[in-house]
């Protein structure tokens, strides 16, 4: 299993039949990645109505992971574009930003890529017809017209295997200051000369979105860097998707964006966020507190 380990199964009614949340939360605050297995059939899901009532097997990366209130989970997919197994791509450039909670609520923000010109205004929409897709249970709709449409849903798949990766190791925690907690900037510094890979969780990152409960976000690093002079570490990450702290995380209208982040081991996360329904970037800052790992 490549070091994967399932730590939950829900059915398709969401009821927990193997595992546990509560492992499965003290696995992502160790900087575990995650991965969920569901199964759905094509013509539910992917071509209503036809005749193929194939079983189609999902395992999606959730590379961006919450952890709120150190009692819940949920993920995002943060490098997905829409896709139409096996066909091909969708029929527009978008990113697709699912979000999964621990329980199996889901949810969807959807930025379009080519930027089309908004014919509606964010805010609370209309309810698509689903009608032919009776496994599917659209709670709410934001932003209808804009170019980042987001909604609420549940989808019953057959069933939902949440799986971990509990490979990391914590080598630093400091807190918004820089002031160091756990861990030394030197256990870091030697692991990343050595080629291990970065990954960082950063706390309150979410905060300026309209407050909330207490949470951690966790997403791997790309590049890292380290002056050996001013011995400040620093990491580019993965893109990022924010969303409002809340159980169940959910998107809201106005509650949510993307961008890219640079932590540093002075507390200060650099932030390059695109506001979604423009495509327009702006640079800011936040200090966190911050837990860096390897692996």
């Amino acid at each position: 299993m490549n070091g994967w380990r399932q730590v939950l199964e829900l059915n398709s009614a969401r009821v927990p039949t193997a595992g546990s949340a509560a492992d499965l939360r003290s696995a992502i605050g160790r900087g575990a990645d995650l991965r969920i297995y569901t199964e759905f059939r094509h013509n539910e899901h992917i071509e209503p109505g036809s005749t193929n009532p194939e079983i189609v097997r999902e395992v999606s990366d959730f590379r961006v992971a919450y952890l709120v209130d150190d009692r819940w989970v949920a993920g995002i997919m943060n490098l997905r574009m829409p896709i139409v197994p096996p066909a091909g791509f969708g029929p527009r450039a978008s990113m697709s930003f699912f979000l999964y909670n621990e329980d199996g609520r889901q949810a969807i923000a959807r930025p379009y890529l080519e930027g089309a010109i908004a014919t509606g205004a964010p805010g609370p929409g209309m309810l698509d017809d689903h009608s032919d897709m009776p496994k599917y249970h659209q709670q709410d709709a934001w932003d209808t017209g804009t170019n980042a449409p987001s909604s609420n849903f549940i989808y019953d798949f057959e069933v939902f295997r949440y799986f971990v990766r509990d490979d990391w190791h914590e080598v630093l925690a400091h807190d918004a200051g820089g002031q160091v907690t756990g861990g030394s900037l030197d256990l870091l510094v030697e692991a990343f000369s050595a080629g291990a890979e970065i990954k960082v969780g950063i706390s309150g990152l979410c905060s300026d979105l309209g407050g909330g409960p207490k949470h951690e976000v966790f997403v791997h690093g790309g590049p890292a860097y380290y002056s050996t002079q001013r011995k400040i570490f620093c990491a580019g990450s993965q893109p990022v998707v924010r969303v409002k702290p809340n159980i169940p995380m959910r998107y809201v209208s106005r509650g949510w964006d993307f961008g890219w982040l640079m932590p540093r081991t002075d507390g200060t996360v650099e932030r390059w966020l695109c506001n979604p329904y423009t495509l327009k970037f702006a640079k800011s800052q936040s200090a966190c507190s911050l837990r860096w790992f390897v692996r």
